[in-house]
C-alpha cells in the first residue's frame, strides 16, 4: 500500500467531519473505525514499546479484521482519506513528543442528544457506564482495538503500563469480576467528578504510557561487525582494488 507523505498541520473541524463521512464510506463487508475511534487508535499504535509504520496499522482502520481494501476502491477517495489520516497521526506524534499533551476527539453528549442505542436490537455496548465514561468509551474503544491488533504494549513487564490501561480501560464495559473490581476501585481512590476531569487524565495517562514506552520504542541496536574495522583509505575487502571510501565504504 502506498501512503502519501503527511502534513505538518493538524486537522481543522471541518476536516474531521469529512474524514467521518469518508471512513463511513468504505467499502461493504469492511467495518472502518469512525473519528473518533480513529484518534483513540492513532494514539493507541504512538505509545506502542515499538515503532509501527502506516503501512501495518492503516488497514485495521478500514476494517476491524485488517481484511484489505478492495482493488477496486476508489483511487481519490483512498488518497484523500489516507492523508487525513496521517496529518492526524503526525499531528498527535508531534504534539505528544513536543508538549506532552494532545487534544482528543471526544463527543459529548447531552439531555437533548444522547447516546442512541444499537439500531439492530442489540446488546447496548454503554449500559453500566456512567455518562462519562459514555463519553470517552469509543475513544478508548479505539485505543484497545490497537492495543489488541499490536499486543506488545499489553505484554510488557511493566507495573506502570498495566496501571495507567487500567486507568484508561476503565471507561469500557467491565465484561468480568476481575474487571469490575478494578473499576470499583478505581472509582473509589480516583474519582472523576466532570468530564473534563477525565479527558484531562485520560490525556495524562497516554502521555505517561508514551514517556513509558519511548525508551524501547526508539532504541537503535548496536550494530556488531564480524571481522576489524577496515580504515577508509585501505584497500575494500571486496577485492575490487579500489581504496574502501571510493567502493563499499562511500
Amino acid at each position: 500500500m502506498s501512503l502519501p507523505a503527511p502534513a505538518a498541520h493538524d486537522l481543522t473541524d471541518a476536516e474531521f467531519a469529512e474524514l467521518d463521512d469518508l471512513l463511513a464510506a468504505t467499502p461493504e463487508p469492511l467495518e472502518p473505525c469512525d473519528a473518533v475511534m480513529l484518534d483513540g487508535f492513532l494514539c493507541g499504535v504512538l505509545v506502542q514499546p515499538v515503532l509501527i509504520e502506516p503501512a501495518a496499522w492503516m488497514p485495521h482502520v478500514f476494517d476491524f479484521e485488517g481484511q484489505p481494501l478492495p482493488d477496486d476502491a476508489d483511487a481519490a477517495w483512498l488518497e484523500r482519506t489516507q492523508a487525513l489520516i496521517l496529518r492526524r497521526h503526525a499531528a498527535l506524534n508531534r504534539a505528544m513528543v513536543e508538549d506532552g499533551w494532545f487534544n482528543p476527539l471526544i463527543l459529548e453528549f447531552d439531555d437533548e442528544h444522547p447516546m442512541q442505542p444499537p439500531a439492530d436490537g442489540g446488546p447496548d455496548p454503554m449500559a453500566g457506564l456512567s455518562p462519562i465514561s459514555q463519553a470517552l468509551m469509543p475513544w478508548v474503544a479505539g485505543f484497545q482495538h490497537a492495543a489488541l491488533c499490536f499486543p506488545d504494549l499489553a505484554e510488557m513487564d511493566d507495573d506502570a503500563v498495566m496501571n495507567a490501561l487500567a486507568r484508561l480501560y476503565r471507561h469500557l464495559p467491565a465484561e468480568t469480576d476481575e474487571e469490575r473490581e478494578v473499576v470499583a476501585t478505581l472509582l473509589r481512590e480516583h474519582p472523576l467528578a466532570t468530564l473534563d476531569d477525565a479527558i484531562e487524565e485520560l490525556v495524562v495517562t497516554v502521555a505517561d504510557l508514551a514517556d513509558l514506552t519511548s525508551e524501547s520504542r526508539y532504541k537503535v541496536d548496536t550494530v556488531t561487525r564480524d571481522g576489524p574495522k577496515v580504515g577508509r583509505n585501505e584497500p575494500c575487502p571486496c577485492g575490487s582494488g579500489k581504496k574502501y571510501k571510493h567502493c563499499h565504504g562511500a
